[in-house]
């Protein structure tokens, strides 16, 4: 059953998903991942989207930034329909329109950060923004590591690398998928701030795929999946709230008594 857009503002939206369905295999091999999921995330907010381990909460992200096709529904990013792009479109929308931060920081070991940060302009054939650059690089705290290689920087260097890279285009909106998985909590709490930062002083729009409730308590939204639905969403989390959402959820999940959204 498709579920009801979540659109409980009027901000402009950076990425919607429209009756969503993504099906893996076939037979009775066949796994549905999310069930006709219809939801809005709004221009310059930080949303988290959560759920229990299998939800379909990754699933969903790679859908929206168009590392995955959908099996029926629509998806945008902006104005730009990512459903039916051909791979060249594809291609263009991830490196012009989409930032990206994962568990893995995905640097290149022969690259400085300077060089990591930049890599996406380079391959698009653009120049910095000296300006842009200047306040990211300052942001993330990097001015005196950035002719360091990856193994030479922390953790929490090498994720701060990351975020630099994903904002120095300038994109339509930033997935991060548990960002903060490989990092002590320290380095995790200033990757969380940095985020939360660069959504109330730069106006970027940040998606956050995280199981972590202390995590998703940075975001102004969250969005919760169960079983491939969209069933609930909160507006200025907490962290002991968002943890007892989920233990709902869990419960739910487990006795089977909860309705199909």
């Amino acid at each position: 059953m498709t579920t009801t857009p979540t659109t409980a503002s009027t901000a402009p939206v950076a990425a919607r998903a429209t009756d969503v369905w993504k099906v893996y295999g076939a037979g009775e091999a066949q796994v549905v991942a999310l069930h006709g999921v219809s939801v809005e995330l709004e221009r310059g907010r930080f949303t988290a989207v959560m759920g229990p381990s299998g939800s379909g909460k990754s699933t969903l992200m790679h859908c929206l930034a168009g590392l995955d096709s959908v099996s029926r529904g629509r998806v945008h990013i902006g104005d730009t329909e990512v459903t039916g792009l051909s791979d060249a479109g594809l291609t263009r929308l991830r490196r012009d329109s989409v930032g990206f931060i994962f568990q893995q920081f995905n640097l290149l070991p022969t690259l400085t950060a300077e060089e990591n940060i930049l890599l996406p302009l380079a391959i698009a054939g653009r120049k910095p923004d000296k300006q842009w650059y200047d306040t990211v690089v300052g942001t993330v705290g990097l001015g005196d590591r950035l002719r360091h290689r990856p193994h030479q920087l922390s953790g929490g260097q090498q994720q701060r690398v990351a975020c630099a890279r994903a904002l120095v285009a300038r994109p339509e909106v930033i997935f991060a998928d548990e960002p903060t998985g490989n990092l002590d909590s320290r380095a995790g709490t200033e990757i969380l701030g940095f985020l939360r930062d660069s959504v109330r002083d730069f106006g970027q729009t940040i998606v956050l795929v995280t199981h972590d409730p202390n995590a998703a308590s940075y975001a102004d939204r969250v969005v919760f999946l169960a079983d491939g639905h969209v069933v609930d969403e909160m507006r200025q989390p907490s962290s002991e709230a968002v943890l007892d959402r989920l233990k709902g959820l869990d419960v739910v999940r487990h006795t089977g008594t909860g309705a199909t959204p």
